[in-house]
């Protein structure tokens, strides 16, 4: 897991691994899944369900070793129906994989950029190929993955660009923080994590609240993230179709919530709702 600034907002990402895995083993059916992050370069098997032994619990894979290090090194998906026979891969790994009485295996890498973040692997006890179904399974856990891991290395390098920026009134570095700001705003949408979509939205407000310089004499404003979402948007100068497609919304919905906003906010005009929002301290 990268660090940085981030590493208190940023939940553990074998906690995501853990999750996915075993809904994974729900939908696909198959009574052996493991898994493990990759950390400079090599595989640290951590996660199982339905393993009887502790032989592969902490077993390190360094590229191309066995079926797990090639799915590493290569970026694909590999199985092999008889392991202990199989001439594809190497044999490092042996004792741990047949002592647990896996036969049939499958192993599917999770890309982010390219590189391997972590692998997925299914087993059964017996020489049969698995089935078209898992394969789907573990593809789409896999992809599934990789987009909340993607998310997550967004927000850390977004949070890092604002801790290098010159935190004063300088209108560069001004804009730069709203575009933060919106962005992790969208972040929040994307994630599929509510613990981080929470966190974020919680990020984003702090961040407004401690840029907005003095709060105005108005009674308190509570603004829906929807709201939220759309007027940081308008405050970096975006129309309603910008807006619509950066959040993946229609632009009717769009206008929809920034009428609400203006109403909230007694306000007669997009650009007046953004001043007040900013002097209220719901915008940076």
């Amino acid at each position: 897991m990268p660090k940085g600034p981030s590493s208190l907002l940023r939940p553990r990402d074998g906690d995501a691994l853990r999750g996915e895995l075993r809904r994974t083993a729900s939908h696909a059916q198959i009574p052996v899944v493991f898994a493990g992050e990759v950390h400079h370069g090599r595989l640290h098997l951590s996660e199982f369900v339905g393993t009887r032994t502790t032989g592969l619990a902490g077993v390190v894979v360094p590229p191309r070793a066995g079926l797990g290090g090639r799915a590493m090194a290569e970026g694909r998906t590999f199985t092999v129906a008889d392991y202990g026979r199989a001439e594809s891969i190497t044999h490092h790994f042996d004792r741990p994989v047949l002592g647990e009485g896996l036969r049939s295996i499958l192993a599917v890498p999770v890309l982010v950029g390219g590189a391997a973040r972590a692998v997925l692997y299914g087993a059964v006890r017996e020489c049969t190929p698995l089935g078209e179904r898992a394969v789907d399974a573990f593809m789409q856990a896999a992809n599934r993955l990789a987009g909340e891991i993607a998310v997550r290395d967004e927000v850390d390098r977004r949070l890092a660009m604002f801790t290098r920026a010159p935190q004063d009134q300088d209108p560069a570095a001004s804009a730069e923080i709203r575009e933060v700001h919106a962005e992790l705003r969208t972040l929040a949408q994307d994630t599929v994590d509510t613990t981080l979509q929470q966190r974020l939205r919680a990020l984003s407000d702090r961040l407004a609240a401690a840029l907005s310089g003095e709060v105005d004499g108005r009674p308190d404003v509570t603004l829906s993230p929807r709201e939220t979402d759309v007027l940081s948007y308008v405050a970096l100068g975006c129309n309603n179709t910008e807006i619509a497609r950066r959040l993946s919304v229609g632009a009717e919905t769009v206008k929809s919530y920034l009428r609400s906003a203006m109403s909230k906010l007694d306000v007669h005009s997009r650009h007046e709702a953004v001043a007040v929002a900013r002097r209220s301290g719901l915008l940076p």
